[in-house]
């Protein structure tokens, strides 16, 4: 969601503000597995159009819905509660974002309002290749399995769009077997020079955690902890020190409370605090509380 949105471009950007995520250049929309995500506006179709299902009758599904939306809508923004409940489709309203021509705004409170956008002449499979790239870059070294089940495709298109970058791809091995690296990233990789931060406040769904299976027991070691950043039920934040998760954390108005899992010294409880205090969220009364746990 866009506050989350915030903080994540907040842990890796210097001089982001409270009102950041509504910067021009950014947009939101039903993303990968129809959640909300705040994009790159150049980027719009490739999370939109690079998830259009590739069977017939997924594609008219969703071409169906978003004729209805259009037509419903007649150039104006409403709430997505509104037009689901005109058309009588529900949650269904969703499968019109894969055609890449419904946007919406959303600011975690109330209902996200939604309009439709000129379609783009990009094809649905270059946005999909295009859309495996971006997801190499920051998840790589992965598998075309592992992009499908992240974008919500099938795994036939999770395949092709990796064939279709096949002369972009290096293969390597990693801890987790035989997996692809963006041959751009590649030098990168190789010079594994340390640049840390000396502490972070990761959001809740931040692609740094955004992992499934095998992946989190490698980011994650212990099971116990484990089960503490990645619960049944909402996520906490991500305690990033020098590099390292090294515990949980969660807000509520001006109280972060942290659970650090091991101990930290003075500095770095200090660099966690100044971290936490220099977070730009909207509409707080006063300075940042943090409260530590363990």
């Amino acid at each position: 969601m866009p506050r989350a949105a915030l903080l994540s471009l907040h842990a890796r950007v210097g001089g982001v503000g409270p009102s950041t995520w509504d910067d021009p250049a950014l947009i939101q929309l039903w993303g990968p597995r129809y959640n909300t995500y705040v994009v790159a506006k150049r980027d719009f179709a490739l999370f939109s159009l690079g998830r259009l299902p590739d069977t017939a009758k997924g594609r008219v599904r969703a071409e169906k819905i978003a004729e209805r939306v259009h037509g419903h809508l007649g150039g104006r923004t409403m709430t997505d509660r509104e037009v689901a409940g005109a058309l009588g489709v529900g949650n269904g309203i969703r499968y019109a974002a894969t055609t890449g021509t419904v946007a919406i705004r959303w600011e975690g409170a109330r209902a996200p309002t939604v309009w439709t956008v000129a379609a783009t002449d990009i094809s649905p499979a270059d946005a999909c290749r295009e859309l495996a790239k971006r997801y190499l870059h920051i998840f790589g070294p992965t598998t075309a399995q592992s992009f499908a089940r992240w974008a919500g495709i099938s795994r036939r298109a999770g395949a092709a769009a990796f064939t279709a970058l096949d002369a972009s791809l290096v293969a390597v091995e990693s801890p987790l077997g035989d997996e692809w690296l963006l041959a751009d990233d590649e030098p990168t990789m190789r010079a594994a020079e340390a640049n840390d931060a000396p502490a972070r406040l990761l959001p809740s769904g931040d692609a740094y955690f955004l992992l499934d299976r095998a992946e989190r027991e490698l980011l994650v070691p212990d099971a116990q902890l484990r089960g503490q950043l990645w619960p049944s039920r909402v996520w906490p934040g991500a305690l990033l020190v020098d590099g390292e998760i090294r515990g949980t954390w969660r807000r509520a108005n001006e109280i972060v409370r942290i659970s650090a899992w091991t101990k930290l010294s003075p500095a770095q409880r200090q660099a966690v605090e100044a971290e936490a205090r220099s977070l730009p969220l909207p509409g707080l009364e006063r300075e940042i509380e943090v409260v530590w746990g363990t």
